[in-house]
């Protein structure tokens, strides 16, 4: 079997391991609601060293499950990043590995000039070049309250342990 095919079956046969993820630092559990809900922060899924990881919408939500900062929709979008970038980081991800945002605001009409401006200028904090896909929709939330939710997809490559990297090497010398 040549190098290429014995790489492309371990690709191929690779099991998929999936787990839940989560950040009780900034986020409480879905479940832990007074009105429970039957959903994970997030899902990280490893494919034979390609991490993705899916994290749910989000919202200004503390870590005791309370909405915060009621009223002010640029305070929202501030903790909903929060929320995110801490759910990257307890996945070893940054704003770097996100490819795709799907962003719901409860009144595009009203919301949107302030959204951009915010979104603009924490993509430039975070020093994304390119810009992640999105997608901007209003959408009635899962509480009135809130005025913006987002989801988003990550991307990366899981680092090598030693033992991997010695197992490719291995095959490489063939």
């Amino acid at each position: 079997m040549t190098l290429e095919a014995e790489l492309l079956n371990d690709i191929l046969t690779a099991p998929v391991e999936k787990r839940a993820i989560t950040n009780h630092g900034v986020l409480n559990e879905a479940y832990a609601y007074a009105k429970p809900s039957s959903f994970s922060r997030g899902m990280r899924i490893d494919l034979n060293g390609l991490v993705i990881l899916l994290i749910s919408g989000t919202a200004s939500i503390d870590e005791n499950g309370v909405s915060v900062h009621v009223g002010d929709f640029r305070a929202q979008l501030r903790r909903t990043y929060k929320n995110i970038t801490a759910l990257l980081e307890s996945e070893g991800a940054t704003w770097k590995d996100i490819v795709r945002t799907t962003c719901y605001l409860r009144d595009i009409e009203r919301d949107y000039a302030a959204f951009n401006e915010e979104r603009a200028a924490f993509f430039k904090e975070q020093g994304l070049d390119p810009l992640p896909a999105s997608t901007g929709i209003q959408a009635i939330l899962c509480r009135p309250e809130l005025l913006v939710e987002i989801e988003a997809i990550a991307m990366f490559r899981k680092a090598a342990t030693a033992s991997e990297a010695n197992s490719a090497n291995g095959r490489c010398r063939r």
